[in-house]
């Protein structure tokens, strides 16, 4: 290789390397939805979708289906942590009354890393499970009012817009929940200054996006991003 085409070489790898670091980072905050085995962090996180399709409960087989990757991918931007759950409620009510606190987004999202780009996918299992709504209140919460809903979404969107400073926050709402939820989660989200974007008309299989419900995610979220 002569000294002309190894400059350009290394010309190409500087400029790559110099936009890989200008890209920006995203975080996931969520459910079942937003999980695929393998690309979770903490490892401990239960899954929902499995390489292979091994729980055989939809067909998304490869992380590259899921909606968050392919966003990623057409933004040419990078993951920094996704921290999904799987049956993970936003406030500390599970299915039949059970405790979440340990699973819940208000637990986990101080575990998102240095984002520019954070989405929160939740809100899911709070209305399948059928947890207390409560009401609004934007101050003076304590741990006895997560057990409800509008405190629980208030309290994660304070800490959160508090805590992450400079990011871009969305919520994605889920179609399909109960009509006091997606009322609870516009207001909140007005309140904090947060864009909630919803979703409409997504395919699902036993209630959770197949590969054709996940591009759906990917194509309403990217059109609606600033």
């Amino acid at each position: 290789m002569n000294r002309r085409n190894l400059m350009l070489c290394l010309l190409l790898a500087v400029s790559v390397m110099t936009a890989w670091s200008q890209a920006k980072s995203v975080s996931v905050l969520g459910d079942s939805y937003s999980t695929f085995e393998g690309f979770v962090e903490p490892e401990t996180n239960e899954m929902w979708y499995y390489a292979q399709g091994e729980r055989g409960r939809t067909d998304v087989m490869d992380v590259r289906q899921t909606w968050w990757h392919q966003l990623i991918s057409r933004r040419g931007w990078k993951l920094c942590q996704n921290n999904s759950y799987s049956g993970s409620t936003i406030s500390y009510s599970g299915y039949s009354g059970n405790d979440y606190s340990q699973r819940s987004f208000l637990t986990r999202m101080k575990d998102l890393g240095c984002p520019d780009v954070i989405f929160i996918f939740g809100a899911t299992n709070d209305s399948w499970a059928g947890a207390p709504i409560g009401e609004y209140q934007y101050e003076n919460l304590s741990k006895a009012n997560f057990w409800n809903f509008r405190p629980a979404m208030a309290r994660m969107l304070e800490w959160m817009t508090a805590r992450y400073v400079g990011a871009e926050i969305y919520f994605l709402l889920n179609d399909g929940l109960k009509a006091e939820i997606n009322e609870s989660v516009r207001t909140i989200c007005q309140h904090y200054g947060v864009t909630c974007i919803e979703l409409h008309d997504i395919d699902k299989m036993s209630g959770h996006p197949s590969v054709k419900g996940m591009t759906q995610i990917a194509d309403q979220v990217n059109s609606q991003l600033k």
